[in-house]
C-alpha cells in the first residue's frame, strides 16, 4: 500500500456527533472526501436534512441519525441503530458548547449542561461505540478537544475544566482500550472562525490580540481541521495512540 493510499477511507463507516454545522460538518466533508461513509448527528432533525442535502448534493457518501448526546438511554439506542446498518469503523466525538460567563457568575445550570455536552457525551458515545468496536479488534476514536486543554483565558474556566477532562479522558480511553486494538486520539483546534466563535470574530479588538499572539497570525479555517482528521481516522496513523493533535496555528507553542 503506497503513503498516500494510506490515507483513504474507502469502505469505512463514521459517526460524527455534532456534524450538521461548523467543524463538525467539515470533518464530515473531509472524512467522505476520502472516502468513507459518514453518519452525521445532531439534535435538530431539520439542520441535519439540510446538512445531508449539502453533501448528497455533492456526491458524498452520508446518512443521519438523529439523538441527544447527553442522554445515554438515546445513545445506546441511536449507536444500536447505526450498528445495525453496518459496523462502525470511526467515531469523532465533536459535540460542544460554550458559555463565557465570569466564573463567580457562573449558573449551576449551565455548569451541568456545558459538562454534559462537552465531557459525558464523550463518554456516553465513545463507551457505546467501543463495545461494538472491541469484539471486532479494531476501531478509531477521535475526541475533539481544544487549545483550552492546555490553555487558560478569563470567562471560560468551566470550558477549560470540560476540555482539560476530555484530553485526560482521551488518553485513559487509549490506555484500557489499546491493548484490545482500538485507537483513541485528539485533535485540539485552535481558534477558528465558526457559529460558536462569531461573537470573538466580530470583536476587533480580540481578532488584534489572537493575531498577534498565533505564529500563523490568523484565525483558522474550519476545512483545515479536516485533514488532521482524516490522518487520525485512518491506516497512516497506525501506531499513534492516546495523542492529541493541536492544529492551532501555533498558538500552544507561543508565550
Amino acid at each position: 500500500m503506497s503513503v498516500l493510499e494510506r490515507f483513504r477511507l474507502n469502505g469505512r463507516r463514521a459517526l460524527i456527533t455534532g456534524s450538521s454545522a461548523g467543524i463538525g460538518f467539515a470533518l464530515a466533508q473531509a472524512l467522505c472526501e476520502a472516502g468513507a461513509h459518514v453518519v452525521l448527528n445532531g439534535r435538530d432533525a431539520t439542520r441535519l436534512a439540510q446538512a445531508e442535502k449539502k453533501l448528497l448534493d455533492v456526491g458524498l457518501d452520508v446518512s443521519t441519525c438523529e439523538f441527544d448526546v447527553t442522554d445515554a438511554q438515546a445513545v445506546q439506542s441511536g449507536v444500536a441503530a447505526i450498528d445495525a446498518q453496518g459496523p462502525l469503523d470511526i467515531l469523532i466525538n465533536n459535540a460542544g458548547i460554550q458559555i463565557r460567563t465570569p466564573l463567580h457568575e457562573f449558573d449551576l445550570d449551565n455548569w451541568r449542561r456545558l459538562l454534559q455536552t462537552n465531557l459525558d457525551s464523550a463518554f456516553y458515545v465513545g463507551q457505546a461505540v467501543a463495545k461494538k468496536m472491541i469484539p471486532r479488534g479494531t476501531g478509531k476514536i477521535i475526541n475533539i478537544c481544544s487549545v483550552q486543554s492546555e490553555l487558560g483565558r478569563p470567562g471560560i474556566a468551566p470550558y477549560m475544566a470540560s476540555k482539560g477532562a476530555l484530553k485526560m479522558l482521551t488518553k485513559g480511553m487509549a490506555i484500557d482500550w489499546g491493548p484490545l486494538g482500538l485507537q483513541v486520539n485528539g485533535i485540539g483546534p485552535g481558534y477558528y472562525k465558526t457559529e460558536l466563535n462569531e461573537k470573538l470574530v466580530a470583536d476587533e479588538k480580540f481578532t488584534e490580540w489572537l493575531v498577534n499572539r498565533t505564529p500563523s497570525r490568523r484565525w483558522g479555517n474550519v476545512e483545515e481541521l479536516g485533514p488532521a482528521a482524516v490522518y487520525l481516522a485512518s491506516d497512516a496513523s497506525s501506531f499513534v495512540n492516546g495523542h492529541i493533535l493541536y492544529v492551532d496555528g501555533g498558538v500552544t507553542a507561543s508565550l
